[in-house]
């Protein structure tokens, strides 16, 4: 560190961050205390030079209606075509007529809000570092091991194979925890036929190698920033599942990266956002993209969003996943080695989010 960087002098890193964690407030607790500039572990130093800031109007996300899938052959090939063409150039969609009721949708959003508004003591008896625990509260999962923190907490739950006791569960939100994870594993289930079509490949295939085994619901809340041009809601990563389900409140904020330019997802109303996650780019064997994305601060919060993830995670299973064997050929050979669910998260998890992908880490090496 040269001491001519006044800016630099000072400034010790781990013991702000150690500082941040120990109050178990999180972001809300900073907000909700007042201030009016945002402590440094949250500066994201280099945000203008991340290709374009300002969220591109000139292309828009899909949104593909679901509606009739199950009736009508000549409609369900129509929206096959239209899920492979976003899943290999875009990595996202949004899905409307999907089967989950809106009063369901918009009481899953109301119980975020009711949890990140109980009484700071009840939140900091349920923050935690330990990832599998059956609630984990806690903001920036990976506040020790990335680059800088990002204005968010989270609060998430495995919800698949293997649910939490009801009484594990935040009692303000729990039944629609309950009700909202059943339904979108009904929902999983009908992207996965759908995709599996995508690739030519039996309806049944995904669904029977275990893509909607595992179900990580995931609770994010990104409060009013005083200075959001100075950090993220969410760093630009890709995510580490299947695929991922997001419900997103009207507020906005959610970018992918698409043709170099960052696009704006905006929400539509009663619908869901659909993107391809890693795991899934790898069994593809690059065929559906895991695709860039982030979420930029705001000044007007708190916004709420669930991530559904379709993945088991950190739990444990030997299951390995490559290259589905239908999807290569000797003029496309496997770009990937095989890996368990978990050795990918775990690795994820070790690295943080640092704006790079983790798949290159699974690449064949001889290629």
């Amino acid at each position: 560190m040269e001491v001519s960087n006044n800016k630099e002098v000072d400034y010790d890193r781990a013991s702000e961050v150690k500082a941040f964690d120990e109050t178990k407030d999180g972001v809300k607790g900073l907000v909700d205390a007042g201030i009016t500039r945002i402590p440094r572990i949250f500066n994201h130093p280099h945000l203008d030079e991340d290709s374009d800031n300002s969220g591109s109007t000139r292309f828009g996300v899909p949104t593909i209606d679901l509606a009739g899938v199950d009736e009508d052959a000549a409609r369900r090939k129509v929206v096959v075509e239209k899920i492979r063409e976003a899943s290999e150039t875009w990595g996202f969609f949004q899905v409307v007529n999907h089967g989950i009721p809106v009063s369901v949708l918009e009481e899953m959003k109301s119980g975020v809000h009711g949890f990140y508004e109980q009484d700071s003591e009840v939140k900091r008896g349920l923050y935690t570092r330990d990832p599998l625990r059956p609630l984990v509260y806690n903001s920036n999962f990976d506040l020790y091991s990335s680059p800088v923190a990002n204005w968010r907490d989270t609060f998430y739950c495995f919800m698949a194979p293997h649910p939490p006791k009801p009484e594990d569960l935040p009692s303000v939100c729990r039944v629609i925890l309950v009700e909202y994870s059943e339904q979108d594993r009904n929902l999983g289930s009908v992207l996965f036929e759908l995709l599996s079509e995508a690739l030519e490949l039996n309806p049944n295939h995904l669904n029977e190698i275990g893509c909607n085994e595992g179900l990580l619901v995931v609770c994010h809340c990104y409060p009013a920033c005083p200075e959001p041009e100075l950090t993220l809601g969410a760093t630009k990563h890709t995510d580490d599942s299947f695929i991922t389900v997001l419900l997103q409140d009207h507020i906005g904020g959610l970018q992918v990266l698409h043709e170099n330019k960052w696009v704006d997802v905006s929400p539509v109303p009663g619908a869901l956002v659909i993107n391809v996650g890693d795991i899934m780019q790898l069994i593809t064997n690059d065929k559906f993209k895991s695709v860039e994305h982030r979420v930029v601060a705001n000044s007007v919060g708190p916004r709420v969003s669930v991530a559904s993830f379709f993945s088991t995670s950190l739990q444990p299973s030997s299951k390995l996943y490559g290259p589905i064997k239908d999807l290569v050929s000797e003029d496309n050979p496997p770009k990937y080695r095989e890996t368990t669910v978990r050795e990918y998260v775990s690795y994820v998890f070790a690295r943080g989010l640092d704006g790079t992908s983790p798949l290159p880490h699974f690449k064949v090496t001889n290629l």
